[in-house]
């Protein structure tokens, strides 16, 4: 997994409140067993018209979003289904990082164990950011926000800088890249060890 340090990048407004897990990827595009290869089916049920097409009033589907790496959404994010898909089609479709006032516990979690950092803001917060993206789409520009998760702080180019949390293990997790198999490896030694004295080889790092 790559560590999360700092990510500037564009801004896709998503103004809907409890997006559940079915709308992030649909049931039916779960069938592979790979991480990879979600990010064409994410939100497909609104991107695409039924003939196919891309929906043009889709938000993520809007000129100003296009390339954009941090998804700022609504109350409740990632509710629904427990799957991992979700932050998988969101990390492969490009985002590295979601901002919203509450996120589904289980979402929350996955997002760190996929390389991403959702970002819980106030209300208010979140209001801002939205006026403010919509202003700069209506001027025909991209919004753009910086985010730094050594600092905890976001901030734009207009004045806009708000500090955030992240309990400290999630934190370090994003740092230094570590998933759960990143975790586990790091004590190779100690789980060797047990394996040798329980008549069983000992595990490495290629196994």
């Amino acid at each position: 997994m790559d560590p999360f340090i700092t990510n500037s990048g564009i801004v896709a407004p998503l103004d809907r409140v409890n997006v559940d897990t079915d709308q992030i990827i649909p049931k039916q595009f779960l069938k592979r067993i790979e991480r990879t290869g979600f990010g064409q089916f994410l939100f497909f049920d609104w991107r695409f018209l039924a003939d196919g097409a891309a929906n043009p009033e889709f938000e993520l589907n809007q000129p100003a979003a296009a390339g954009a790496s941090i998804l700022l959404a609504r109350r409740n994010f990632g509710c629904g289904s427990s799957r991992e898909h979700a932050p998988w089609a969101l990390a492969d479709y490009g985002f590295r990082v979601v901002i919203a006032p509450s996120f589904a516990d289980i979402f929350y979690s996955n997002c760190f164990q996929n390389g991403m950092l959702p970002i819980r803001l106030a209300e208010e917060d979140v209001d801002e950011l939205f006026t403010r993206a919509a202003a700069a789409h209506a001027a025909g520009a991209p919004y753009r926000l910086h985010v730094d998760l050594a600092a905890g702080v976001l901030h734009d180019d207009a004045g806009f800088r708000r500090e955030f949390s992240v309990d400290p293990f999630h934190r370090r997790c994003l740092l230094e890249g570590l998933d759960n198999i990143g975790l586990s490896l790091q004590h190779l030694d100690q789980i060797a060890t047990w394996e040798q004295a329980h008549g069983l080889p000992p595990v490495t790092a290629s196994t």
